[in-house]
């Protein structure tokens, strides 16, 4: 299988991809909110993270927009960007932005204009009353995988893809189309569809991302897309229990010792092996979260032979004891 890895070109793309949905398996999105927000005229949101204070006590909360009908700008950072139909943004970290249209327009809360849950039909929202406007989909995602700092590490402030321009948009925009198609003609199973949508989006997003990192970037993104890189993470996430050595993993890579080292300290601030340690711990985080496992069985599956051990290692990294973290994760 090594001998494979290492003559294959062809295998890069492969190994990117089975990292990816090594990740995707093991980090899903927990929860997400769709809402469709139709203002015309002169308008503005407010500037404040609105989408993240609805859910001050979850973590990895993203807000994310669709355009879907007309044009409208983005102010975030100092910066404002045009935006029309079909450009997709996600904000990672939750970063406070303001959409509106024209200048000094009405002030419009989309966020607190909602209706309490539990909802029937996807809400719609509209605002003034003149003819043109714009139409977005608009909502959160809610991604536990911002706790695996490398991934954390390399993801932007702002995701923004123009799915008009880009190669491998009209998938985006087949699904953007049913989204639309399912807020307009609801029907039933509508409000369950919606969140499946968008997570197949968020999914295409980060395939995206990879897709388009520059060749000197750094970040576990573009480190996917790197191809003794992308072999050896596929390696490593494919068997995360195995006793990993860098010799093996250089040896399956098709580079030496030192030179696996070197781009991996290079492109993810980190060793091969600590990169183990890290995404070890990171999948016990998961499990405390999401099962009844004992904290010793998870502690072995982490790769530590005492529970006492593990308690030290996972308390250094997520600055909260094993117990104390899935009390947390239940609550």
């Amino acid at each position: 299988m090594r001998e494979a890895l290492s003559e294959n070109p062809d295998a890069a793309g492969v190994a990117r991809d089975d990292v990816l949905s090594a990740l995707l398996s093991t980090i899903r999105l927990s929860g997400s909110l769709q809402f469709c927000f139709m203002p015309t005229g002169d308008w503005q949101t407010d500037a404040t993270p609105a989408l993240a204070s609805l859910l001050a006590k979850a973590s990895g909360t993203m807000p994310f927009h669709i355009v879907v009908e007309g044009r409208c700008w983005l102010k975030t950072e100092g910066e404002e960007t045009a935006l029309e139909a079909g450009d997709v943004l996600v904000f990672p970290f939750g970063t406070g932005h303001q959409l509106g249209a024209g200048r000094d327009g009405m002030l419009v809360l989309p966020t607190r204009d909602l209706p309490q849950k539990p909802w029937r039909e996807i809400p719609v929202l509209r605002y003034g009353d003149e003819t043109q406007g714009v139409r977005l989909l608009c909502g959160y995602l809610q991604w536990d995988g911002l706790s695996f700092a490398p991934l954390r590490q390399s993801l932007p402030s702002l995701i923004h893809v123009r799915t008009r321009a880009a190669n491998d948009g009209d998938w985006l925009r087949a699904t953007i189309r049913q989204m639309v198609e399912e807020v307009d003609r609801p029907r039933a199973g509508g409000v369950s569809m919606l969140p499946r949508l968008t997570e197949i989006i968020f999914i295409e997003i980060l395939r995206h991302q990879i897709m388009m990192a520059e060749p000197h970037a750094i970040g576990w993104l573009a480190a996917l897309a790197d191809p003794a890189l992308s072999r050896c993470l596929s390696l490593i996430h494919d068997d995360p229990k195995r006793d990993w050595s860098l010799e093996q993993l250089a040896a399956a890579s098709g580079m030496s010792r030192s030179a696996l080292a070197e781009r991996f300290q290079a492109m993810l601030s980190t060793s091969p092996i600590r990169y183990i340690r890290d995404w070890r711990l990171y999948v016990a985080s998961v499990a405390l979260a999401t099962s009844g496992q004992p904290i010793a069985a998870i502690a072995y599956d982490a790769g530590y032979a005492t529970e006492a051990a593990f308690n030290r290692a996972f308390s250094r990294a997520f600055a909260t004891p094993p117990a104390a973290w899935r009390a947390t994760a239940r609550d």
